[in-house]
């Protein structure tokens, strides 16, 4: 019994000292969760203050990131706005020197278009001018051709009278002449052919004495002439080397323009310096040798 009483005894003190340590642990719970909910207290107050300090960073974030977005969006915009412009100025400015380009060359045309016209009106000025003085020049020349005219018909009738004056001569002195002493006329001179045989010098003096001389043979017409009317006789004609040993003169003092000198002649060298003519050529022969001779008379010479 007692055993079982001391059992009851053990367990009642086990059951006591089970709810002491029950009540302990209550107690101690309690205590735990009033500090577990003062200490809630103050972290839900910090927790709420850092939630709104994070609100406001998150609010003050998006607000910036909404401004740089805004601003970069302005950037581009304003950025995409030069580039149009400088392409437009660009452009503008292309133009504008394309432009001034045109504009330089249009210049420089009109600068040649106005240098030619001021050299075409500079000629056409110089061409007037020449016109002009051609124009007094022949109007100048006009009137001392008029003048010159006048003075013409004025010598030429001078002329016809003084023609038919030495006309009238002429024909007188032919028929007189022909009439006495043989005298021939041919192209403004007057011939005659001696009849007897004298030297040269002579023969020039005879002619001197009749106010002629021997002839000057100028032209093969000439020379024809003295052949027909000389028959083929070797007459003197007025040709001698006698100054200078082979310059031959004429004795009116010129120099053959015409010559008919034979094969071989002149050949006298020294010793013929006087010249007949024999048919058809002339040759030199020795002047103190005697031959017929021939004379002439110009008209200016008749008295």
């Amino acid at each position: 019994m007692e055993n079982t009483e001391d059992g009851k005894e053990m367990n009642i003190y086990a059951n006591r000292d089970e709810i002491n340590r029950l009540d302990v642990c209550r107690a101690t719970e309690d205590t735990r969760k009033n500090q577990t909910f003062q200490h809630t207290g103050s972290e839900t107050v910090r927790n709420r203050s850092h939630r709104s300090v994070v609100v406001c960073l998150v609010v003050l974030c998006v607000l910036l990131l909404t401004a740089v977005i805004v601003l970069c969006v302005l950037i581009y915009t304003n950025n995409q706005q030069f580039h149009i412009n400088q392409k437009n100025i660009t452009e503008e400015r292309d133009q504008l020197l394309t432009n001034n380009i045109l504009l330089e060359e249009e210049n420089d045309q009109l600068i040649t278009k106005y240098i030619n016209i001021t050299e075409e009106k500079d000629q056409l000025q110089n061409k007037y001018i020449k016109l002009t003085e051609e124009r007094d020049q022949k109007d100048f020349k006009y009137i001392n051709m008029i003048k010159e005219k006048e003075g013409l018909l004025s010598n030429n009738d001078n002329l016809n009278k003084q023609k038919e004056q030495l006309t009238q001569q002429i024909n007188k002195l032919k028929s007189i002449l022909s009439e006495t002493d043989g005298w021939i006329y041919y192209q403004s001179s007057f011939y005659l052919i001696s009849s007897e045989k004298k030297t040269w010098s002579e023969s020039r003096r005879n002619c001197r004495e009749r106010g002629a001389d021997l002839t000057i043979i100028n032209n093969k017409e000439e020379q024809d002439f003295v052949k027909k009317h000389s028959c083929s006789e070797k007459i003197w004609i007025g040709l001698t080397d006698s100054e200078v040993e082979g310059r031959w003169k004429w004795v009116d003092g010129n120099t053959p323009t015409s010559s008919f000198w034979g094969s071989a002649e002149p050949n006298g060298q020294g010793r013929e310096n006087c010249v007949l003519t024999d048919s058809s050529v002339w040759a030199d022969f020795p002047c103190n040798e005697a031959f017929k001779w021939i004379c002439e008379k110009k008209i200016t010479n008749v008295k």
